[in-house]
């Protein structure tokens, strides 16, 4: 199980990008952190995840 937002999902072995394309995040307007660390948008396609992690996904809002 891979903890997002404080939520036990069964998404381990799936790679970010895969996690990503099931939900509706505006991939531009994210930024995601792994076990306490940003991960580059570049490596969203070779981050598996495994049990354990604890992702967090955070979305930019524009305003004014």
């Amino acid at each position: 199980m891979v903890k997002v937002n404080g939520t036990e999902l069964d998404i381990a072995g799936k790679t970010l990008s895969e996690y990503l394309m099931t939900t509706s995040y505006d991939q531009k307007r994210i930024a995601v952190e792994l076990n306490c660390a940003i991960v580059p948008k570049a490596d969203y396609d070779k981050t598996v995840l495994k049990d354990q992690d604890t992702v967090e996904v955070v979305s930019f809002v524009g305003g004014g």
